[in-house]
C-alpha cells in the first residue's frame, strides 16, 4: 500500500512538471500583481498545459481561450491555487466552434484537432466583482470540469449558446450571488454533473432556463439552500422550459433542501411550458408540454414546495424521501402522465429541534391533470390544510395502495374526477381523540365514471 501511495505521488509530480508552470511565464501568484496580461498572453501564444501552483492570482480581465486558434486546454492546480476576478465577466471564458451534435459524424476534424476537452481541475475561483462569474462556456465539446471551486461570484459556471458533453464533477460551488450552474437559453445535449455540493447560491443550483436541452444528468449532489433571502423565488434545481425546451432529465441520490424562509423557494421546479412554433398549427396551443423526467431516490426537505411541476409530461417520482414542505410536499398543476410511487411523504417528530413547531403543512395536491398514477405511497402528518391529498378537474387517474394517515382534514379529497380508479387505500387518523380529524377519510365531490374500490376508511 505503501508502494502504490508513493507511486501515485511521483505520477502526480511528474505530471505536475509536465505541465507549464505559470511561474516560468512571469506569473507572480502573490495576491498582489495583476496576472490578467500575462496569462493572456501565454494563452494566445500557444502556451495552454498550464499549472498553477500554490497561490492567489488577480485578475482583473477574462481569460479567453479562442480553442481553434489555441489548440487543446487545460488549467489545472493541485487545490491551493486561487483566482480572484476583480473585473466584470468570467475569469476563464473557453470559445469553440462546435455546431454539430453529440454524434461522432457531426463533429468537425478541427474540433477534434483543436478544441476538444477543455478542462479546468483543482482551481479556486472568488469573484470580487458584481459581475464576476466564474467560467463561461460557448461553442463547445466535452468541457470538463472537476475539483473545481466556485464562490462570491455572480455565476460559478455559466453554459451560453450551444455546447455538447459537458461533464461537471467533485465541485464546489458555494455561495455565488446568482446560480451555481446555469443553462442559459443554451443548446445543450448531454451533461452530467456528479459528486458535488452546489449550494447557498442566491439564484439557484442547477438552472435552465429556455434553449434547448436534453440528456441531462444530476446524480449524488449536495444541493441546498440555493435562495436569497430577500430575492426573488428561486429553485435547488429549476427547470423553466419557456421560451425553448428542457426534457430527458434525471435527477438521482441527491440531498435536496432549504430554504423554508424564502418565499415561492423549492427543490424542484418545472415548468414545461416550451415553445414551438409548429406546435400551434399541430396541437391548436402554442405551448408544449415538455418532460421525460425522472426524479428519485433523493432526500427532500425543508422549502416552501418541495416538487412544484406545472405544464409538463412524463414526471416519474420514484422511492424519494419528503419533508418540510411548508405550503406542499408535492403540487402538480396542468400536468400529465405523471407517476408518484414508492414515496415516502412524512413529519419526523425529530425535527421539532429546528424550531419549527409543526409550522409545515406538507400534503399533496393535484389540479387539472390527467393520465397520472399516485399508488404504494406512504403520507403522513399533513396539518393546516382541508385535505392530505387533493385531486380537482382530474381525469384518468390511478390512485391505489397509497396509506394516508394521521393527517388534519379529508385524508383523500376528489373533486370532479372522472374516469379514474381509487382502490386499495388505507386510509386513517389514529392519533389522540383531540387531535385526530372529524372529516371523513374520503370524500369525493362532483366526477363521474370513477370504479371506486375497497378502501379502509378510519372515518365514514
Amino acid at each position: 500500500m505503501k508502494y502504490i501511495t508513493c507511486l501515485a505521488l511521483i505520477l502526480g509530480l511528474f505530471n505536475a512538471e509536465a505541465q507549464t508552470s505559470v511561474r516560468s511565464i512571469g506569473v507572480m501568484g502573490d495576491g498582489k500583481a495583476d496576472e490578467s496580461a500575462a496569462l493572456q498572453k501565454a494563452v494566445e501564444d500557444g502556451t495552454t498545459d498550464l499549472f498553477f501552483p500554490k497561490g492567489r492570482y488577480r485578475l482583473t480581465k477574462t481569460i479567453t481561450v479562442d480553442l481553434d486558434k489555441t489548440g487543446p486546454c487545460s488549467f489545472s492546480g493541485d487545490g491551493t491555487a486561487t483566482l480572484i476576478m476583480e473585473g466584470a465577466g468570467p475569469a476563464l471564458y473557453f470559445i469553440g466552434t462546435h455546431g454539430g451534435t453529440a454524434a461522432p459524424d457531426t463533429v468537425k476534424p478541427n474540433v477534434w484537432e483543436k478544441q476538444r476537452t477543455p478542462m479546468v481541475e483543482g482551481i479556486e475561483i472568488i469573484g470580487a466583482h458584481a459581475e464576476a462569474d466564474g467560467i463561461e462556456a460557448t461553442g463547445t465539446m466535452q468541457i470538463t470540469l472537476s475539483r473545481v471551486v466556485a464562490r462570491e461570484c455572480r455565476h460559478a459556471v455559466h453554459l451560453t449558446h450551444r455546447n455538447r458533453n459537458v461533464l461537471i464533477a467533485d465541485c464546489h460551488f458555494y455561495h455565488n450571488r446568482g446560480i451555481g450552474v446555469f443553462y442559459d437559453q443554451v443548446n445543450l445535449h448531454q451533461s452530467n454533473i456528479i459528486g458535488s455540493h452546489i449550494s447557498y447560491n442566491g439564484g439557484g443550483g442547477v438552472v435552465s432556463h429556455g434553449g434547448n436541452v436534453r440528456n441531462l444528468h444530476i446524480g449524488t449532489c449536495d444541493i441546498e439552500g440555493n435562495h436569497a433571502k430577500d430575492g426573488p423565488p428561486s429553485a435547488n434545481v429549476w427547470l423553466d422550459s419557456t421560451g425553448g425546451s428542457i426534457g430527458e432529465v434525471a435527477i438521482t441520490g441527491c440531498t435536496i433542501q432549504h430554504t423554508s424562509k424564502s418565499v415561492g423557494s423549492a427543490n424542484i421546479r418545472i415548468n414545461g411550458a416550451g415553445e414551438d412554433p409548429s406546435l400551434e398549427r399541430k396541437q391548436g396551443r402554442g405551448t408544449t408540454r415538455e418532460g421525460n423526467i425522472t426524479i428519485g431516490d433523493n432526500v427532500f426537505s425543508d422549502v416552501r414546495v418541495n416538487i412544484d411541476i406545472q405544464n409538463a409530461r412524463g414526471v416519474t417520482i420514484t422511492g424519494n424521501t419528503f419533508w418540510e414542505g411548508f405550503d406542499h410536499d408535492l403540487l402538480v398543476i396542468d400536468s400529465s402522465h405523471i407517476v408518484v410511487t414508492g414515496n415516502n411523504f412524512d413529519r419526523n417528530p425529530r425535527y421539532l429541534v429546528n424550531g419549527f413547531d409543526n409550522a409545515e403543512k406538507n400534503g399533496l395536491t393535484f389540479q387539472r391533470c390527467s393520465d397520472c398514477v399516485l399508488s404504494g405511497n406512504l403520507i403522513s402528518g399533513v396539518t393546516q390544510k382541508p385535505c392530505a391529498v387533493e385531486v380537482t378537474e382530474g381525469h384518468r387517474f390511478s390512485i391505489t395502495n397509497n396509506s394516508i394517515l394521521d393527517s388534519d382534514g379529508i385524508g383523500l379529497l376528489l373533486t370532479n374526477l372522472t374516469a379514474s380508479l381509487v382502490s386499495d387505500n388505507l386510509i386513517r387518523d389514529d392519533r389522540a381523540a383531540d387531535k385526530r380529524s372529524k372529516e371523513p377519510s374520503l370524500k369525493i365531490v362532483g366526477g363521474n365514471d370513477n370504479l371506486i374500490g375497497s378502501n379502509l376508511k378510519g372515518n365514514p
